[in-house]
């Protein structure tokens, strides 16, 4: 047990953070949630309640969207773009191990490269895929919180409600969304370019301490 949860660790202490995090948000959401229902006339919701709201699906998914976009771009640029001197780029000459054909009679080859054919041409691509995939999924339940938590507070308003396309037009769900996408991009900036000059020994994400600003790779 000890050594499944060692070789497991990292991904098993950023579930944990992300399960208290999101526990703090439903926590403190649901109290701001009341909050705004009570200041516009509305009556508190419950638990529950607050878990099919607008407020609750537009808030987490706002938050997924731009994660899933930042990961999907990073990898995809990745491919065929470089950043010299950076531990997140590849090097800018020549070949990688990463660029490889990949053969079958490789020892652990997964199913998918065995089998061949259509089921290789996705597998080799299916990293990249599955992030725009959850990324189209959060942005289409973001707009839906979104056009569900305007709607409410319309109601509560006594305002008529807004169809979606005609919210699409707004510029609420935008703002939401540019808001998010603009800090992945300057965190994805941030960790290339400043990997360039500064380490941390041990990280799988740094070069080595004694390596030169010039040298790229990890």
């Amino acid at each position: 047990m000890k050594k499944i949860i060692y070789q497991n660790s990292l991904s098993l202490v950023f579930i944990l953070l992300f399960i208290g995090a999101f526990l703090g948000q439903i926590f403190f959401g649901i109290d701001e949630y009341n909050k705004e229902l009570t200041e516009n006339g509305g009556h508190a919701v419950t638990m529950y309640q607050y878990l099919g709201s607008g407020h609750f699906i537009e808030s987490t998914f706002e938050n997924w969207e731009s994660e899933f976009l930042q990961m999907g771009l990073f990898v995809w640029f990745t491919i065929f773009l470089r950043q010299k001197g950076s531990s997140e780029s590849k090097k800018c000459e020549g070949k990688e191990e990463v660029d490889r054909e990949p053969s079958p009679q490789r020892k652990g080859a997964p199913w998918p490269v065995k089998k061949g054919g259509i089921w290789l041409k996705l597998y080799q691509s299916s990293l990249t895929l599955s992030l725009f995939v959850l990324f189209m999924a959060s942005f289409v339940l973001h707009l839906y919180g979104s056009l569900k938590d305007e709607n409410t507070m319309n109601l509560l308003n006594g305002k008529p409600a807004v169809s979606l396309s005609a919210y699409l037009g707004e510029s609420r769900f935008w703002f939401e969304s540019f808001q998010n996408w603009q800090s992945e991009f300057l965190s994805v900036f941030a960790i290339i370019a400043l990997s360039i000059f500064l380490r941390q020994k041990g990280s799988s994400q740094s070069k080595p301490v004694d390596a030169s600003h010039s040298e790229t790779g990890e």
